[in-house]
């Protein structure tokens, strides 16, 4: 199968997913709080696990109620204290959060409201970046953790609970709630909000946008097992809906969260209304996503390499933060339940081979038309560097004997790196190489040509030997290439610049 073969179909999600937050709509009347489940715009996840599913899918679909939303942004402030990262992205959830009101009043949604929960008065980061908002010209919601939460409803649907959190004044019905990442608290700031509108006499209801687990696809499905991959450090499982099950007698995959808070959120509902629209957590999402895969062969085995990729990504990190193996356990579990090992990702055992050959870091990339690009550490280049230019040049059509970068043209750098910038590492880099070619691109059409290619590399597969640092770590998430490493250093020693 062509490694970017499609297999969910965009136009008809968009359709559908509108038709089906339309209906919901009416059926609550009032005030609706939609709860967005994943990232509303950049989900880099569900792009490669649903290939057909673009980044900005979601967003693409809200923007023709642009008139009618407001977005209101979570932040768990136990994330911000813990400085959690956006790790697709490489940035810390705070920077995310604002990136985020960026994007969305760039597109001409409302945005005023940013909500910190889980908030306490001993976390001066929270506090801080509280500050920093409210001088940004944001207004800003505090909610407090809620003993109890979510077991103990007759504590939390009161003054005590729900009761301490800030309202949220929002000025529209249709309300979005979205965060940097996942455990921030959206669907209790939902309910919150439910509570304090009952108090004021203001119809409004919940719902959930939405993506993964996939209800409609059975709980071992690899899009349901790679969701679970994604979500191993947060301890999220899916399971079959029990409520969904006792309600009709269907089977239908939820997760274990969401399946803890229902009963809050039923008895919430039947407080504020007499009654709960809802059976089943399964009833409260709004998920067209099944129903829009139009290959499920090319889905699944997308899947089966994300769970590889978070495979990989977990042994780095626990190997960088000399971390147990729980994460990469509960992955490998999971990929032995799909009947894949490491091996199975096409970039790995090449990658392997040449370091085997060499006896030093290697890489491996794999192109949009499958084939296999190497590269090996050399007395001028490192191991990425080199595999890089070797691709730019299978994707430009030059012959692998031309020299893209003279080496009178790498040493001037090379001296700039060791004599003056105090690097002990002469091999360049990938953005060395980069602004090298981009230099050389005046005057060498070969150096021209490669740079043209560099748009190509965009959802490209690569491997490395040895754990990358941050510099060539970058550089393939900004070229949009999906990158692991084997949880090797290339150099021993305790002090490592992260």
């Amino acid at each position: 199968m062509p490694p970017h073969a499609i297999g969910f179909d965009r136009a008809r999600y968009i359709e559908l997913q509108s038709q089906q937050i339309a209906a919901r709509r009416q059926t609550i009347g009032g005030k609706l709080y939609l709860e967005m489940g994943g990232k509303l715009f950049d989900d880099m996840h569900a792009s490669r696990v649903l290939p057909g599913f673009t980044p900005d899918n979601k967003i693409a679909m809200l923007q023709q109620l642009v008139d009618e939303i407001e977005i209101v942004v979570v932040i768990n402030a136990k994330n911000l204290q813990a400085k959690k990262f956006r790790s697709d992205l490489g940035i810390p959830y705070e920077d995310e959060a604002l990136r985020l009101i960026d994007v969305f009043r760039e597109r001409g949604f409302l945005v005023e409201n940013v909500v910190l929960t889980q908030l306490d008065e001993n976390n001066p980061v929270a506090r801080a970046f509280r500050t920093r908002l409210e001088r940004l010209g944001l207004k800003v919601s505090r909610h407090r953790t809620i003993k109890g939460y979510p077991a103990d409803t007759r504590t939390v649907v009161s003054k005590a609970g729900f009761g301490r959190n800030d309202n949220i004044e929002t000025s529209r019905d249709l309300v979005i709630v979205t965060a940097p990442g996942a455990g921030s608290g959206k669907l209790a700031t939902c309910l919150s909000q439910i509570y304090h509108d009952h108090q004021r006499g203001i119809q409004s209801g919940y719902a959930k946008f939405e993506t993964f687990p996939i209800w409609d696809l059975p709980i071992n499905h690899p899009v349901n097992l790679a969701y679970e991959a994604a979500t191993a450090d947060l301890d999220d499982v899916s399971l079959i809906d029990p409520f969904h099950l006792a309600a009709y007698g269907v089977q239908a995959v939820s997760y274990n969260r969401d399946a803890e808070v229902f009963p809050l959120l039923k008895v919430l509902l039947d407080e504020i209304s007499g009654s709960c629209p809802y059976q089943s957590p399964t009833d409260m999402g709004v998920n067209m996503v099944g129903s829009c895969i139009s290959d499920d062969v090319v889905c699944r085995e997308a899947a089966t390499q994300e769970i590889i990729r978070r495979y990989y990504k977990a042994l780095v990190a626990e190997r960088r933060d000399e971390l147990d193996s729980t994460i990469s356990d509960r992955i490998a579990l999971l990929m032995s339940k799909v009947g894949v090992s490491g091996t199975d990702r096409a970039v790995v055992p090449p990658a392997l081979e040449v370091a085997r050959r060499t006896k030093g870091p290697a890489s491996a990339a794999q192109l949009a038309d499958g084939t296999i690009v190497t590269g090996k550490t050399t007395p001028l280049l490192g191991c990425s560097a080199a595999m890089l230019l070797n691709a730019l040049k299978v994707l430009a059509g030059i012959d692998d004997e031309v020299q893209l970068l003279a080496p009178e043209s790498i040493k001037p750098i090379q001296t700039l790196k060791t004599e003056h910038l105090g690097s002990r590492n002469p091999r360049l880099h990938t953005d060395e190489v980069l602004i090298a070619l981009s230099v050389s691109a005046d005057s060498s059409p070969y150096a021209s040509r490669a740079l043209a290619e560099l748009k190509n590399l965009r959802g490209c597969e690569v491997h490395t030997t040895t754990i990358l640092g941050s510099v060539d770590e970058g550089i393939f998430r900004n070229l949009g290439v999906n990158v692991t490493s084997e949880p090797v250093f290339q150099v021993k020693s305790l002090y490592r610049k992260r």
